[in-house]
């Protein structure tokens, strides 16, 4: 038989059914189907067989469809949490994965990895403040005013699903739980200033421990300081505050660097003057102790030679005396002394007319260095003699 027979599919079981003429058929005995037609004796013909097959693809394909809605795929950084009949029921790692389908259970996918941020004493923007959250009171009774931002991570999804009704809201409050409890105890130039990074790692602390005393899964990533700073109202004068107290450190730096300066100075001086005075009194003190000493031994000496121990004291005093002295006693005619040679000019002047004496004979002028010398000398030597025998005649 041909494919394009007009009569195929229609001769018993010489081939499958015709589909068009089935659709027909069904469409036919569509009014019939609720008692109203006419059947057969036995409730339905071939007719109601071919709806009963149809019905029962489509429950079949409904019924597939509806169990492949179960299939889930999980993230390498999600958890799948599978609740049945709004309990929980296990927690599904990474992969495909399946749950029987709608209603008996259903699944929820937790990311694990996103980094969630609450914002507390502001809202996108510094300048969105919200005093409520922001103004905080200090242990030395200052109000200043704080924003700052927490980071978070999910680190048991089961928790962060069950055991808090608004996570983040939790998040929120324990933040500014804990900020408060660490801003109270601190000074305002502490938060203001230097203790800035110090009191967020406190308040992480702090805030780590609230929530895992709730036990919502979370874990508190960064705490970040955005701004601190007093209110707006007294900024200007607390400015002024600042400033002077900025003057008031830079002139105990001055004064500090001066000191440095001037006081090691001083100690050194005073450690220069105590070295000399020691050492002074250490030589006075010798001198002292040798003198003695030498008066001991001359003491001993002249007890057993006294006349030539007196005449070599008095050689020695002689001696020491003529040693500084610039002029010269002449003892002449019978024990009188002649008080008049200067000796330290004569010297002198014959210094200079060696020295003259030398240049003339250098620039080629003959000279005779005994005459030159011992002329001024005798005729000064002369002169000196005439003028002593004058006042003794007198």
């Amino acid at each position: 038989m041909a494919l394009n027979d007009p009569n195929w599919g229609r001769r018993g079981n010489d081939g499958p059914p015709d589909l068009d003429e089935l659709w027909k058929r069904f469409r036919q005995k569509l009014p019939g189907m609720g008692g109203g037609g006419k059947t057969g004796r036995d409730g339905g013909g071939p007719g109601a067989r071919q709806f009963r097959g149809g019905a029962l693809i489509l429950v079949a394909l409904v019924v597939i469809v509806w169990l492949a809605s179960g299939f889930y795929i999980v993230d390498a950084s999600q958890r799948g949490v599978v609740l049945r009949f709004g309990k929980y029921s296990t927690t599904t790692q990474p992969g495909p994965q399946w749950h029987l389908p709608y209603p008996f259970e259903s699944v929820e996918i937790v990311n694990l990895s996103q980094v969630r941020t609450v914002e507390v004493g502001y809202r996108n923007n510094l300048k969105n403040k919200v005093l409520k959250e922001s103004l905080m009171l200090t242990d030395d009774e200052n109000i200043i005013d704080l924003q700052f931002a927490v980071q978070y991570i999910l680190n048991d999804p089961t928790e962060y699903l069950f055991n808090n009704r608004e996570p983040d809201e939790s998040v929120m409050q324990a933040a500014e739980s804990a900020m408060r409890e660490i801003v109270g105890k601190s000074r305002m130039d502490f938060v203001l200033y230097e203790g800035r990074e110090q009191i967020a790692v406190n308040a992480q602390s702090v805030m780590q421990q609230i929530l895992d005393r709730y036990e919502s899964g979370i874990s508190v990533s960064k705490v970040t300081m955005q701004q601190a700073q007093p209110p707006e109202q007294v900024q200007a004068a607390f400015d002024d505050a600042v400033k002077a107290g900025q003057d008031r450190e830079r002139q105990i730096s001055e004064g500090q660097a001066y000191a440095n300066d001037v006081i090691p100075k001083a100690r050194g001086t005073a450690s220069r003057l105590m070295q000399e005075a020691e050492g002074y009194r250490q030589r006075v003190v010798a001198n002292a102790e040798g003198e003695a000493s030498r008066f001991r031994q001359i003491q001993s000496e002249y007890s057993r030679a006294p006349k030539v121990t007196r005449e070599r004291l008095y050689l020695e005093t002689m001696q020491q005396l003529y040693a500084n002295a610039t002029k010269v006693y002449v003892d002449q005619r019978g024990g009188q002394n002649l008080l008049f040679l200067p000796l330290d000019k004569i010297v002198q002047m014959s210094g200079a007319d060696s020295a003259q004496g030398s240049s003339e004979q250098a620039a080629g002028a003959p000279a005779d260095p005994g005459t030159a010398s011992a002329a001024p000398l005798d005729s000064r030597s002369r002169d000196a003699f005439r003028n002593r025998e004058r006042e003794m005649r007198q």
